[in-house]
């Protein structure tokens, strides 16, 4: 898997459950540890889809929280738990792109994504997320 925010995710899930870090501290950690560049550890979209999944309790492992405890994005999340729940949904075992995946969620209609799907993707394939 390239560098980015699908593999920060699952090194924040493993900072949560082997270090005892809460979410948003692990997701803190775990960009910082991915990427060199401020502006790609201070993504936001990408965090909430992250700490949104959490949450709701959607991270194997991770304890949930409270609506708000963890971020008060409320598109990115959304976003984040749809692509969860049309990934529980698919038929096919073979995984839709990021871009497929996320203009599923947007219901066909073109938005510029902004690593929300590779957070999802990312913790779906290394088994971090309920089925």
């Amino acid at each position: 898997m390239a560098r980015g925010y699908g593999e920060a995710a699952v090194a924040a899930v493993n900072l949560v459950k082997l270090e005892r870090f809460a979410p948003p501290e692990a997701w803190r950690r775990a960009v910082a540890r991915t990427f060199e560049s401020v502006s790609s550890q201070e993504k936001g979209c990408p965090q909430g889809a992250f700490l949104g999944l959490c949450e709701e309790g959607l991270v194997v492992g991770v304890p949930g929280a409270p609506s708000g405890t963890y971020t008060r994005s409320v598109k990115n999340k959304q976003y984040a738990v749809a692509a969860v729940n049309i990934l529980r949904r698919r038929a096919s075992p073979v995984l839709p792109t990021p871009v497929t995946l996320w203009l599923e969620v947007q219901g066909g209609e073109w938005k510029q994504p902004n690593g929300q799907m590779d957070v999802v993707l990312g913790l779906w394939n290394a088994g971090h997320i309920r089925r």
